[in-house]
């Protein structure tokens, strides 16, 4: 089977933006880049979309909540850090993959499945799903922060402006903040444009979905069904 019409089947979007995933460069098979859309590819092979796997037609899928600790990272393959598969204690745990990712550093919500079509769901750019963080700052959060991130932060490397996200000061260290994107590095260098450093960052929220206060570090529990349907 061609590569794209592979991608078109199990992650369930078009032709054209199987095309431009593969174009990107973002396909691995079997480790080695891959930029033809013709590539034939068949069940024995690696296939990888951005270090991760994703889920085969008929498969049954999983949904999980994971409470990520520091030092692990949400790729399955790294050769200097844990991925947060292996926190899983389940059979299938080397088939799951994260459903957008936090920095090895930073804790807090994490999605993690099997299904690529729903992971595709969450993490598309035009779904805008709202993320909050609680970030912990070295320095007082400037009075015009607040301003300054509503109206949106021009980041260094970047040719357009954040999108406005809404920040909550807690103390004058400590914040809430909402973002509608997932730039690279986004929340530390929003306060590094504004000349402060964040210390500690934890993610509470995606979409309308909380982190369970139940849960502790590295633990993880089954979405129900209402959960995932939220995306």
């Amino acid at each position: 089977m061609r590569l794209d019409k592979h991608l078109h089947q199990c992650i369930g979007i078009s032709r054209s933006q199987a095309s431009q995933l593969i174009r990107a460069g973002r396909i691995t098979i079997n480790g080695v880049v891959i930029k033809s859309g013709a590539q034939h590819v068949s069940e024995l092979d690696h296939i990888l979309l951005d270090g991760d796997p994703f889920d085969a037609p008929g498969e049954k899928h999983h949904y999980f909540m994971l409470y990520k600790p520091q030092g692990y990272v949400c790729t399955n393959e790294d050769a200097h850090h844990p991925s947060i598969t292996k926190l899983f204690d389940l059979p299938h745990a080397n088939k799951l993959h994260s459903a957008g990712r936090l920095d090895v550093d930073t804790t807090g919500l994490v999605l993690v499945t099997n299904d690529g079509q729903w992971s595709h769901r969450v993490t598309a750019p035009r779904k805008q799903c709202d993320k909050t963080y609680r970030v912990w700052l070295a320095e007082p959060i400037s009075p015009d922060t607040e301003e300054h991130f509503a109206k949106g932060i021009l980041l260094k490397s970047e040719s357009q402006p954040t999108r406005p996200a809404q920040l909550e000061i807690i103390t004058a260290t400590e914040a809430l903040l909402t973002i509608h994107e997932g730039k690279y590095h986004q929340v530390k260098r929003m306060f590094a444009a504004v000349g402060n450093h964040v210390t500690q960052l934890h993610r509470e929220r995606i979409g309308s979905l909380i982190l369970d206060p139940t849960l502790t570090e590295g633990q993880y529990r089954e979405l129900t069904p209402d959960e995932i349907q939220l995306f």
